[in-house]
């Protein structure tokens, strides 16, 4: 998530009133306790939920999620912490240390991308213990040199394959538009992958009216891809490239992107100011999207209602598409006064979890939570019926 004057501004220039007020609000039933983003807090800010399903009891799921520097958490449907681990610690004084940004989960194992090793992790959910292998390799850079520039592993999905009863792990790369597909490689008791192929979704783009148009940022950065879901049923990657919209594609990184929503901000040139390291846009050509503001970050999937549910942080919206990929309808979530703000990382899953959650889940992070002595971030869980009541 980058918070830049140029998405900020263009957002009230013109987004219709409805982006930001008159959806239906649906009212979360939970949320866990507050993790702040200081030295107090261990660096811990919120930022991408899991669920693990436990077939014997579904009542006592677990909600697996991330916090950045401050490492993996995991929760009970109540709320409440079951485990914390941290991340791994910095290999040297000059170098940064682990930094876990997206999760996923196949069966009991929990994936978590290191965006400030370049590594992917692996854990099993009960305990939260770490099955890494000792030398899993970076995901995209050759040396330690290379990661120190923090282009690294970012956005990250997952899923089982049954035709080769194997694992596959989709990872972005942070401040470009690449996407690499890894296997994952059990190794006596632990995990690690190799790197299957790339893609380069486009960094620049041809307008309706003929002129080239590439989102605003400081030189070098490209606009990247974090959120992103997999349709095991069809082998279809949804991925949200922040600035720009969400794509749909083969998962297996073969075969053309086809670009299903547009931002609304999407078309709108900007100039980039080094001294205040902002961008200040310039007059709307009326290219973008209407459903979803930059960024756009956590991609779900509800199989039983086959549908894709995104985080458009620019509104404090989530949107819903019919796969693969009409439009369905928008909707915020809140609890007591606190709405869900900015929210990067969501999960869905539609079978009832026990008493609380007896029709699904969908978890959210809030980039804003309210009600804290200090800033703060956390996770927001919501009964599935209740967005369903509003998605109809």
């Amino acid at each position: 998530m980058r918070r830049v004057l140029l998405v900020l501004t263009v957002l009230l220039l013109t987004a219709p009133a409805a982006a930001a007020t008159g959806v239906p609000q649906v009212k979360a039933q939970v949320e866990t306790p507050g993790l702040f983003d200081d030295e107090e807090g261990g660096n811990a800010d919120a930022d991408d939920p899991a669920i693990w399903v436990n077939e014997r009891d579904p009542g006592r799921s677990i909600v697996v999620a991330t916090a950045k520097e401050g490492g993996l958490y995991s929760y009970r449907l109540d709320g409440t912490q079951i485990k914390h681990v941290p991340a791994p610690a910095r290999p040297g004084p000059e170098h940064a240390p682990g930094r876990f940004n997206n999760v996923d989960i196949v069966g009991d194992l929990a994936i978590v991308s290191d965006r400030g090793r370049d590594h992917i992790r692996f854990y099993q959910v009960n305990g939260l213990v770490d099955v890494t292998a000792p030398d899993v390799p970076f995901v995209f850079n050759s040396s330690q040199s290379e990661v120190d520039e923090q282009k690294t592993a970012y956005g990250l999905a997952a899923w089982y394959s049954p035709s080769d009863r194997a694992t596959y792990v989709l990872v972005s790369r942070r401040s470009t538009t690449q996407v690499a597909l890894l296997k994952v490689l059990p190794q006596g008791g632990k995990y690690s992958y190799r790197v299957v192929r790339t893609l380069d979704l486009p960094a620049e783009f041809t307008l309706p009216n003929g002129t080239k148009w590439q989102p605003c940022d400081e030189p070098g950065v490209l606009p990247q891809v974090e959120g992103m879901v997999v349709d095991y049923r069809t082998g279809t990657l949804y991925a949200g490239q922040e600035d720009v919209g969400i794509w749909r594609m083969p998962a297996n990184l073969v075969g053309e992107p086809v670009l299903i929503d547009k931002v609304r901000e999407f078309g709108v040139p900007g100039t980039y100011d080094p001294e205040t390291e902002e961008c200040t846009p310039g007059a709307d050509p009326g290219f973008g999207g209407k459903h979803i503001s930059a960024d756009v970050e956590g991609l779900t999937i509800h199989y039983g209602r086959n549908l894709l549910l995104a985080s458009s942080q620019g509104d404090n919206t989530f949107a819903a598409y019919d796969l693969p990929g009409k439009y369905k309808t928008s909707f915020q979530i809140k609890l007591g006064d606190d709405l869900v703000q900015e929210s990067d990382g969501a999960a869905v899953i539609g079978t009832g979890l026990g008493h609380r959650f007896p029709h699904g889940l969908l978890a959210v992070q809030d980039g804003d939570n309210a009600g804290e002595p200090r800033e703060s971030t956390n996770f927001k869980f919501v009964r599935w019926d209740l967005v369903a009541q509003a998605i109809r």
